[in-house]
């Protein structure tokens, strides 16, 4: 019986685990660094008067639209990433590699957003906004199936939390695909994509999740 094995193992387990914190640690820190971004990009007006203040944020009224949608959707992919990597104690693969591509997708959220609210060509500067935040759900879904698939989770996970992962995130993606392929044809209700389908699918679960628990106390009732 080889009893050097497990030692080897616990050690190799150490070093990996402290990697897999300063991987989620180092995602939130960037995540937060984008937010910030997104605020430091917004108008200050520059106005004596009140009523000047008041002219100069109605006039960039599209900029501060812009940071609150960014901020929504930058607060929904970090939270998506919070539920699931604080239970990932483990790194391997390509999950690194994925990680700093989605992380790069919200470090370019502020100048999409900068983008976004610009004047003119109203179709590219969309579709270059959406692209991004498309791209990111579609890098974390990839991110959640190398977690899965490699166990790289801790022990009493909750058994559900990668569906939930995937709908979430595979909710905002395809929000943000759908409007793409809409936006030449129904121009800014496009934007519509975007909040539409992710309350569609929270709609969906909450009703799944109810009939589920109806389901559970029917089962729990004495016969």
């Amino acid at each position: 019986m080889d009893h050097a094995r497990p030692l080897e193992e616990a050690a190799e387990a150490e070093p990996n685990a402290v990697a897999a914190e300063r991987l989620t640690f180092f995602g939130d820190a960037v995540t937060a660094i984008a937010i910030t971004l997104l605020a430091l990009e917004l108008p200050v007006p520059d106005a004596l008067t009140t009523h000047g203040v008041l002219d100069q944020i109605s006039e960039e009224r599209g900029d501060y639209i812009a940071f609150l949608i960014s901020f929504v959707v930058i607060g929904a992919h970090w939270g998506g990433h919070h539920r699931v990597f604080r239970h990932v104690d483990r790194t391997r693969g390509p999950l690194t590699l994925l990680t700093l591509g989605w992380l790069l997708m919200q470090i370019l959220t502020p100048f999409a957003t900068k983008v976004l609210s610009a004047d003119g060509a109203f179709e590219f500067r969309f579709i270059l906004y959406a692209s991004v935040q498309a791209l990111a759900g579609l890098l974390f879904m990839v991110m959640v199936r190398q977690v899965q698939a490699h166990a790289l989770y801790r022990p009493g996970t909750p058994p559900d939390l990668f569906r939930r992962a995937y709908v979430g995130q595979g909710a905002l993606a395809l929000g943000f695909l759908l409007s793409i392929a809409a936006v030449f044809a129904v121009g800014d209700r496009a934007y519509n994509f975007w909040f539409g389908v992710p309350v569609a699918v929270a709609v969906v679960r909450r009703i799944v999740r109810k009939r589920r628990e109806a389901s559970a106390a029917r089962q729990a009732e004495p016969t």
